[in-house]
């Protein structure tokens, strides 16, 4: 296996973490194989996908590539025969898994990495009864794994460091946040506080002051939204002032020790404070069924990432870093990499709702996105990347025409092809024709450039490297019949 590129994965175990998992890396183009003794299986982790397919392409608009393959293994052997890494992800029982392991390390290399996904077991544990403990970390992640960056990598005492090292590349190249936990803990760090703001908001709804809703709302309207943002310690620092964390800490550090809290002590979870709690939580969402409820945690999720990712901040730069790694992945694309003797596929997404207007239609603006991004792809495919536009070089937008054809609606699939009309010197005229995944057209879209220096704002001549790489498609495309539409409006010469 290369360092930052993973082929092949196996995942034990198809639950909500184990089918986060498998979401996560068929995403991101790892073949994957899962085995659950659970004949519930196959349809919980096609619920799960099709989630991930709603809410993953619309979280950046980096072409994410080729999906990775999804198969389903009648053993635990076929699973992990030929996996480049393994993800661990059956209940939290310590004899279940070091079964597991026992398992996998019949039929592995030595050097394959086992990465449990436990959310408390400590990893010294986990490992006790293994041949080879080094290959052991635990790889802790967040519900839903396909759109949650953070996978918290905690080592046992035998731990390999390559192994911590490995894991950390590996999750990094799917679009992850790993955070190594310096000293092996139980529950890790997130889950310690998780626990802690628990077992305070079981005491505050057993001693009736407040109900599952509002102890929700407390979060979600308040420090909630901090909290995704800034994390504990740089809101206290905000908090402070303009004398920051010293300042805070001098003025509420007092507060901590009085009474307000329980941490330690849990209440009992008696039949009728377990009844209480379900009662008030079917009152507060029970409208809405456990899918609903997903695709509604999903979309805010997105919304959330792409407005941090925006600002460079928080959980959004690794969105970025990943999206980034999409980008760059399809930059490598070069005209000898690609059949030019057809229109080049320059875009393949499937339409988010938020594409979309009241009647379910993809509405017009999304058409001219589409075809920009169908550009940028063809550009960078030519040379012109972040690197060169930093240069000084870039292709200026000079007149566009858009005809609108067919609709598409919400969650279909579609591609764009391009082909270069005229391609020399400062000038560069393309056309777009956007298809259904039916066959159908849905909209042609032609558009003019001009090469400009970034230094004068002036029209310029590309650097030899990029007019070359054009050429090569422009030649191959002037043996093609021009599109239907193609010069109404727009003319190269």
């Amino acid at each position: 296996m290369s360092k930052d590129k993973l082929q092949k994965a196996a995942v034990i175990g198809g639950g909500v973490i184990g089918g986060g998992w498998v979401a996560r890396l068929v995403q991101n183009g790892v073949d994957t194989v899962i085995f659950d003794h659970d004949p519930e299986a196959p349809r919980k982790i096609d619920t799960i996908m099709l989630n991930a397919d709603h809410a993953v392409p619309r979280l950046t608009m980096a072409p994410l590539g080729t999906r990775g393959s999804l198969r389903f293994a009648s053993t635990l052997a076929e699973a992990v025969i030929n996996a480049e890494f393994i993800v661990e992800a059956v209940p939290e029982r310590l004899d279940t898994k070091q079964a597991v392991y026992a398992d996998i390390e019949a039929h592995t290399s030595d050097d394959v990495i086992i990465a449990s996904s436990t959310s408390g077991i400590m990893p010294t544990d986990l490992q006790a009864k293994m041949r080879v403990p080094g290959r052991l970390i635990v790889g802790h992640p967040f519900n839903p794994v396909y759109l949650l960056p953070l996978v918290e990598i905690v080592a046992g005492d035998q731990t390999a460091t390559t192994s911590i090292n490995r894991a950390s590349d590996i999750y990094t190249s799917i679009g992850m946040h790993p955070l190594h936990v310096r000293k092996e803990i139980p529950a890790f760090i997130a889950d310690r506080f998780l626990e802690a703001v628990w077992r305070e908001a079981l005491w505050l709804i057993n001693d009736g002051v407040a109900t599952t809703d509002e102890i929700d709302d407390a979060i979600r309207y308040g420090f909630g939204l901090r909290w995704a943002q800034m994390g504990l310690f740089e809101t206290y620092r905000v908090a402070g002032g303009e004398a920051g964390m010293k300042h805070f800490m001098a003025q509420f550090g007092p507060c901590l020790k009085w009474p307000w809290t329980k941490l330690m002590d849990v209440p009992e979870l008696t039949d009728e404070l377990v009844e209480t709690i379900s009662k008030q939580s079917d009152a507060q969402s029970g409208s809405h069924s456990i899918r609903e409820l997903e695709r509604i945690r999903d979309n805010n999720l997105v919304s959330i990432l792409q407005a941090l990712k925006a600002n460079n901040w928080g959980a959004g730069q690794t969105i970025a870093s990943w999206e980034a790694r999409l980008f760059a992945a399809d930059d490598a694309k070069t005209p000898t990499d690609i059949d030019v003797s057809q229109p080049i596929r320059t875009l393949e997404r499937q339409i988010p709702d938020s594409w979309t207007d009241y009647n379910g239609h993809m509405n017009e603006a999304r058409y001219l996105d589409c075809f920009s991004q169908a550009s940028d792809t063809l550009l960078r495919m030519i040379g012109v990347t972040p690197e060169y536009v930093e240069a000084g070089g870039s292709y200026f937008t000079v007149e566009t025409h858009i005809r609108h054809l067919d609709e598409v609606t919400a969650q279909e699939h579609i591609h764009a092809t391009t082909q270069v009309i005229h391609g020399e010197g400062k000038k560069l005229h393309l056309f777009h024709s956007l298809m259904h995944e039916d066959g159908r057209l849905l909209a042609t879209g032609e558009h003019l450039f001009l090469h400009v220096d970034m230094n004068s704002r002036a029209s310029s001549l590309p650097e030899p490297s990029v007019a070359e790489a054009l050429a090569k498609i422009a030649a191959a495309h002037a043996k093609l019949p021009l599109p239907n539409g193609s010069g109404r409006a727009i003319k190269s010469t």
